[in-house]
């Protein structure tokens, strides 16, 4: 991607409008959109938006940001995403008026860390695994509580009703680049997965971002309404995103070691005993809401315990059976409503620290542990206030984020915590209200 490249690519598709994208603190997608006659700005940086008002950003006082496109990830975006619209895309970092990173931007968090991975030799490989679900829309075109089918795991039409949703889902993201490898029906009604191609840690994270927009669009062409909330229903199992991560050195996989037992490097081992180590602090950055400790519990699949295994999935660590090049380890406790840059962010940093201090890894987990109750194995965080409260102890997730983002952010989460304390909910006026 060139200044000339794209700028014939305008031309070509006649564009009208660009849109600058930017994640908030809290993972969600913001944007400023300008005028095509504004692609000299755009391209010599010099567009800039009011910050004051984004979730953990900056003060009135100090409100002026500037938007740096990332020129890799230009495209035009595909008509029936903006109503029949010609709009070109670029995703930005977040910079001061003086030329300097701003430091609560999540992308340039990641950044940041892949660097740390990068110093150290190696190049981070990640491949996400984001559920959804969808629901019916109302006549006024707000979602209800209704599924749109009642089909099961692996289920095929008639009963997935999704089916053909999934498939224009994946013809669209294929448009922004995606490799797509498979797409399914997921284990809860109207529950669905489609997974793509693994790629850099940067790519991954822009992918997820871009994953979930073309989702809720073209699921709002099909009159539904698709939520990566982690927990929409009781009773059923919630949405997650598993993360599959590899460290890439001299472009061989560095977790592969063809003369261990399970053929598992050193490297790999300490990665994944840093992650351990600092999985309770880690639970507020990747399963950040309320919501998600609904899905974090016995019974419904994710887990809870902080082990690792081969293939027992009952444990938050997995190592799926391909070796070689393709030598990974799954982090099954993460969902969607995690902010992609910091997750991953933090993953990386918690991993290389394990690295760097060659952390001791435990036996693996053979028992399964939804069906065990063992002393002897912790568990994650069972809400939001806890997993806080384990963050802010954790000096390694705090440098992975910044002084400045993790204050932010644990600012934010105690306020939904306080809010959520404040609500009387249907479940207490149906307990209490006879009592």
């Amino acid at each position: 991607m060139n200044r000339e490249y794209i700028v014939n690519a305008i031309k070509e598709e006649n564009v009208e409008f660009i849109r600058l994208e930017f994640t908030d603190l809290l993972g969600d997608t913001k944007n400023v959109e300008v005028p095509v006659s504004e692609i000299d700005a755009v391209l010599e940086k010099k567009v800039m938006f009011d910050s004051s008002s984004i979730v953990g950003f900056t003060s009135i006082e100090a409100s002026d940001m500037n938007l740096h496109p990332d020129l890799e990830t230009f495209n035009i975006v595909p008509p029936a995403l903006e109503g029949g619209e010609s709009v070109a895309r670029f995703i930005c970092d977040i910079y001061t008026p003086e030329g300097e990173p701003f430091k609560g931007d999540p992308r340039s968090i990641l950044k940041r860390a892949l660097k740390e991975a990068s110093d150290l030799g190696y190049d981070v490989k990640l491949g996400p695994e984001p559920e959804f679900f969808l629901f019916q829309k109302d006549e006024r075109g707000y979602h209800t509580n209704e599924l749109n089918d009642r089909a099961g795991y692996f289920d095929t039409s008639p009963f997935d009703r999704g089916e053909t949703c999934r498939r224009n889902i994946a013809k669209t993201l294929q448009k922004f680049g995606f490799v797509m490898e498979a797409s399914h029906k997921e284990v809860a009604n109207g529950q669905h997965e489609i997974n793509w191609r693994f790629d850099s840690g940067l790519n991954t994270a822009d992918k997820i971002q871009t994953f979930k927009y073309v989702v809720r669009n073209i699921a709002a062409n099909y009159n539904m309404h698709a939520t990566f909330m982690p927990k929409p229903l009781s009773g059923q199992n919630g949405s997650g995103m598993h993360i599959n991560i590899s460290l890439f050195k001299d472009n061989k996989n560095a977790f592969f070691d063809e003369n261990k037992e399970d053929k598992l490097s050193e490297t790999a081992r300490y990665f994944i005993s840093g992650v351990l180590k600092h999985a309770k602090a880690l639970t507020a950055i990747t399963n950040p809401t309320i919501n998600s400790y609904k899905r974090l519990v016995p019974g419904y699949e994710a887990p809870v315990s902080v082990a690792w295994s081969h293939s027992n999935r009952s444990c938050m660590i997995r190592i799926p059976a391909t070796r070689g090049q393709g030598t990974r380890f799954e982090v099954r406790s993460p969902d969607p409503t995690a902010n992609p840059y910091l997750a991953i962010a933090a993953l990386i940093y918690a991993g290389l620290y394990g690295i760097k201090e060659q952390y001791e890894l435990g036996p693996v987990e053979t028992r399964n542990l939804f069906e065990v109750e063992s002393d002897d194995v912790p568990t994650l965080p069972t809400n939001l206030k806890e997993a806080i409260e384990f963050l802010k102890k954790d000096n390694v997730i705090s440098d992975a984020l910044g002084k400045y983002a993790f204050q932010k952010f644990i600012e934010e989460k105690e306020d939904e915590w306080l809010d959520y304390n404040l609500q009387v909910t249907e479940w207490e006026r149906k307990k209490y209200m006879s009592r």
